[in-house]
């Protein structure tokens, strides 16, 4: 027996076929895919808004998808967007492609609320400043100093980004004759391609110098530390984004590749512990520094931390006291800074921004006296010659960026990096989206961008009337308070003076941090 059509397909889409016409069938096509979609929707469980008000409930995740992008095309104004501002983004654009950086109309801020900060010019500029500066890295124990751009690329991972983007990172640190940090992923063949300047950071995973059993391996660390390219070895203590968490790489992601960059076995899972095991105190971590920078035969060998207790910043400077023995750097990573993934939580909650923390650090140093044997860098939303001057003023030697090279190298802040669907190929490690990604464009842009953002540091040095950046004190760098109000950086900030920690530590804001501190543990004495 035939079944009439009518009992098969709704009374209402059948009168809408007859309204079409000749393009019944078509239509049909398109509408019963549809038509089944909602039937599911209607009897699963699990969502209910697809449950209630099926196939259209399903315009909720398209617009969460899209939300991201008409947020940052539609919706914000210049000033907005974050963790970067179009105008910041457009910033570095800019500088990458070589167009016109330039600002009409005078600036969008509200220069009397507290957005607006300012550096000092001076009536007598200094024109007769080097058109780039270098900054020698290695304390006296070092034989092989480093002398080091003053904008680097800072850590990224090949496995968090893409071998092209490792790629053109390096290309470009080349052409620019600057250093590409590695990330705690260790050396990949991404890497080594283009042989750009090195700085190898070793996390709490030892990849790259790692033992079956997840150890230090000394011999391993000697093989890849020997190498020409790599410049410097940074020991990740903490990171901005996620300070004090450690990693999980699932095994589906240990593909051959990184595997073979981070010395472990393929598909299986790897822990990153949240903490070293080569050291639990300040002298131990200090002596395990001085036995690295002999293995290096000399390069200089520092640490990266994102300040959280002060107590154990001081207890750094007890320990160096006591031992004599010093990193040759210190890289300070501010709360600002970004990852590809970390719990949100403590992304918004944990950790001391930029500012803060290197004040600490810097204060450590030049209280104790050993302020000329350490550099400090700075790292964390530095994507300006402005940002790098504001750090300059505070204490910094030399700063470093990560998301601003992405920009460079095409990222859009699309917010996509935890997924691996990154959509111009930065951070992902599908081939097909890899492919827009062109290594020999891109490089030359992230050289630009570089060369540009230090231009722009020299302009302000410039306009300041300094020598050079190290000219360049908290006095220098005022910050309103208010709509009456502002101060100099020093008025609201606490800083040493030389050996101050030595001499009268008790006099200062600094006591309670410097009497909680020993040399012999990271807990706090009292």
């Amino acid at each position: 027996m035939t079944v009439p059509w009518r009992y098969i397909i709704p009374p209402g889409l059948t009168a809408a076929a007859a309204a079409l016409g000749w393009l019944w069938w078509p239509s049909l096509v398109f509408l019963l895919p549809l038509v089944v979609l909602a039937w599911v929707d209607f009897f699963q469980s699990e969502h209910t808004l697809r449950r209630n008000y099926p196939l259209v409930a399903r315009t909720r995740w398209v617009m969460e998808d899209l939300r991201p992008f008409a947020q940052a095309y539609i919706v914000e104004d210049d000033l907005e967007g974050r963790p970067f501002s179009h105008q910041e983004r457009a910033l570095v654009y800019a500088r990458a492609k070589g167009d016109l950086d330039s600002h009409p109309f005078g600036t969008e801020l509200d220069v009397y609320s507290e957005e607006y900060e300012w550096l000092s010019h001076s009536i007598v500029p200094r024109t007769d400043a080097p058109e780039f500066w270098r900054t020698r890295i290695g304390g006296p124990d070092c034989s092989q100093p480093y002398d080091a751009a003053l904008l680097n690329v800072s850590a990224m991972s090949f496995g968090s980004l893409s071998g092209r983007a490792i790629e053109a990172f390096n290309l470009g640190a080349k052409i620019g004759s600057f250093a590409h940090n590695t990330g705690e992923g260790s050396i990949s063949k991404y890497h080594r391609k283009h042989g750009g300047d090195l700085i190898w950071e070793i996390g709490s995973g030892y990849f790259g110098c790692r033992a079956h059993d997840g150890g230090f391996d000394p011999d391993r660390f000697r093989e890849n530390a020997s190498g020409e390219q790599v410049k410097m070895i940074e020991v990740k203590l903490s990171q901005g984004a996620k300070p004090g968490h450690g990693g999980v790489l699932p095994g589906e992601k240990v593909t051959a590749e990184i595997a073979e960059a981070r010395g472990v076995e393929i598909g299986k899972t790897v822990v990153s512990p949240a903490a070293h095991s080569t050291f639990s105190t300040p002298i131990e971590m200090l002596e395990w520094i001085a036995e690295l920078r002999e293995m290096t035969g000399g390069k200089p060998v520092g640490f990266k931390l994102c300040v959280g207790k002060p107590h154990e910043v001081m207890a750094i400077g007890k320990a160096m006291l006591e031992t004599g023995i010093t990193p040759d750097f210190i890289t300070v990573d501010g709360a600002e800074g970004g990852t590809g993934a970390a719990p949100l939580e403590l992304s918004n909650s944990v950790g001391m921004p930029l500012r803060e923390g290197t004040i600490w650090v810097r204060n450590m140093l030049v209280g104790t006296g050993l302020k000329s044997r350490v550099k400090i860098a700075t790292a964390g939303k530095i994507h300006s010659g402005a940002q790098m001057a504001k750090s300059f003023a505070i204490g910094a030697d030399y700063c470093n960026a990560a998301r601003p090279f992405m920009f460079a190298a095409g990222c859009v802040q699309s917010m996509q990096c935890h997924t691996g669907n990154c959509p111009t190929g930065v951070a992902t490690q599908t081939p097909w989206r890899q492919r827009g990604l062109v290594v020999e464009d891109k490089a030359p842009r992230i050289a630009r961008f570089q060369r540009q953002t230090l231009h722009s540091l020299r302009e302000i040095t410039v306009a300041m009337g300094l020598e050079s950046p190290w000219d360049m004190r908290p006095r220098d760098m005022r910050e309103r308070l208010n709509g009456a109000k502002s101060l100099p950086i020093d008025r609201i900030y606490f800083f040493v003076e030389e050996g101050q920690l030595l001499d009268g530590a008790d006099s200062t804001p600094l006591a309670a941090a410097w009497n909680a501190a020993s040399a012999d543990r990271f807990s706090c004495g009292g």
